[in-house]
């Protein structure tokens, strides 16, 4: 695996077009799913993962392999575009009263697994997209803390810090969203 991605890092400094393509095959995926995370509009998701592509190859020369793996590389671009669209809008802001009238249960009934998710995705969306982003990554993506400090440019007590800071605030963040 280290050789094809070698050969394939020195293919895209040589500017081969087929290696642009395997760059985005392979990586393409995992990199849309993490702009998607942050920017959340499929369509201007589209547009920041062009960008990150297009950032990516020609920063390829400034790629070390001894940093971080190519696809720790990509993730840390794709965040940084991602952060850097979605602070040049203005935020969404989700409304507590902007709740479903059907949401949530009794005091005396236990939430479903859907309704414990549908929670859990709520109050996600009410965090700033930075620790949505690190939340993603670990949670979803299974990234090291490591991985996730070479993206974020921090360190990895701090991003475990971070971690379980957002942990607290979004447990903080359910509590108020139950009836």
């Amino acid at each position: 695996m280290k050789q094809e991605t070698d050969l394939l890092i020195a293919q895209l400094r040589r500017g081969d077009r087929s290696a642009c393509q395997r760059l985005l095959s392979d990586y393409g995926p995992a990199v849309f799913r993490q702009v998607l995370r942050i920017v959340e509009r499929q369509e201007e998701a589209e547009e920041v993962y062009q960008d990150v592509f297009v950032k990516a190859i020609g920063a390829i020369g400034d790629y070390d392999p001894g940093r971080s793996s190519l696809s720790t590389w990509l993730c840390q671009i794709a965040y940084h575009e991602s952060l850097n669209f979605v602070r040049g809008r203005r935020p969404a802001i989700v409304y507590m009263d902007d709740r479903p009238a059907d949401f949530g249960n009794t005091a005396d009934e236990e939430p479903t697994d859907e309704q414990a998710t549908e929670r859990l995705e709520q109050a996600l969306a009410q965090l700033p997209p930075h620790e949505q982003a690190i939340v993603s990554m670990f949670y979803y993506d299974d990234m090291s803390l490591a991985d996730i400090a070479f993206v974020t440019g921090s360190i990895p007590s701090t991003v475990g810090s971070q971690l379980s800071r957002i942990r607290k605030k979004l447990y903080r963040i359910i509590k108020t969203m139950q009836p």
